[in-house]
């Protein structure tokens, strides 16, 4: 009989097992943040900041782009202890913190709610139109977006508004208020969204509809997620050739954005064009993976050929 066995638990093993639990809930912590979708929110947010005219402080662009990181980060954590029961019925979700039980709710809320009690000063900070967006921004992700998700597939539209805002943080990080090119920003960021959790809708529609939640592909059919891929990727590529006339992008953006839109445009239609042989799920992953190098690329092009402002 081993000693351990006679006297109980090696200290030894209890000392290593106490940095290894720690380690497991930094872990878990960071992954209700949503690392990978902060990471593009922040270049949408200094997509903003680029195109604005004139220049913030350096204190300003840290505090500005630290406090969109956290408020995201808020809104991310937030979302996944509103939604643990739905999570917990998605295979997608089931093996989140929370759903798989790795994670207390009561420490994910206190985690969420601390991130929002020092981002949102963090963002008055830099000056008021920045505060009040990264408020309204928290506030309509979380108590409006949210719970409308499990009552109407119009909940996207919601919270394509939170998703859109963070460009608005970075020109108005730069000018102090809301202008031409980050209202064109919002509006680009607004009508990406669309198709892109539309096709989500699609290939998830089981999860979806299992989880209780609205979406389009739920409530009104594969047919109508199909269109509204369609009809909003026609806004979406006329948005993004906007910022041309205007005067934020020059020919090789111009020439970049045309190429991408005609590909998505055609990757589009055709779930409506070919729906009589067409593999709904296999199109709509298609449509899903071509929109987050269409949005990385037109906005890294933007950056790097901005007209003058």
């Amino acid at each position: 009989m081993q000693s351990t066995e006679l006297f109980g638990p090696d200290p030894r093993q209890a000392r290593e097992a106490v940095p290894a639990a720690r380690a497991s809930l930094v872990r878990d912590l960071v992954a209700l943040t949503k690392p990978r979708i902060t990471a593009l929110v922040l270049l949408t947010e200094e997509a903003g900041a680029w195109l604005a005219p004139g220049r913030a402080s350096f204190r300003a662009r840290c505090l500005s782009l630290l406090g969109t990181a956290l408020i995201v980060g808020s809104a991310n954590a937030l979302n996944m202890w509103s939604e643990r029961d739905v999570d917990a019925m998605m295979a997608r979700t089931r093996r989140r913190p929370l759903p798989a039980g790795r994670l207390s709710p009561d420490v994910a809320l206190a985690f969420g709610l601390m991130l929002a009690a020092v981002s949102v000063p963090m963002l008055f900070l830099v000056n008021w139109t920045t505060g009040l967006l990264g408020l309204v921004a928290l506030a309509t992700y979380v108590l409006v977006y949210t719970p409308l998700k499990r009552h109407t597939y119009l909940a996207l539209l919601v919270g394509a508004v939170p998703g859109a805002i963070p460009p608005l943080l970075g020109w108005s990080t730069v000018t102090g208020g809301v202008g031409l090119g980050g209202g064109l920003l919002f509006l680009f960021l607004f009508l990406w969204q669309v198709p892109h959790f539309a096709a989500i809708t699609i290939f998830r529609a089981e999860d979806y509809e299992r989880a209780g939640l609205q979406v389009v592909s739920v409530q009104r059919g594969e047919g109508a997620a199909r269109r509204m891929v369609a009809l909003w990727s026609v806004l979406l590529v006329a948005a993004s050739l906007a910022f041309v006339p205007f005067g934020f992008a020059g020919r090789a953006y111009e020439g970049v954005a045309t190429v991408f839109g005609i590909a998505f445009l055609a990757l589009a239609f055709r779930g409506c064009l070919g729906a009589s042989r067409l593999d709904a799920k296999r199109w709509a992953k298609h449509v899903f993976v071509l929109s987050i190098p269409y949005l990385t690329v037109l906005l890294l092009v933007l950056l790097a050929d901005r007209g003058p402002t």
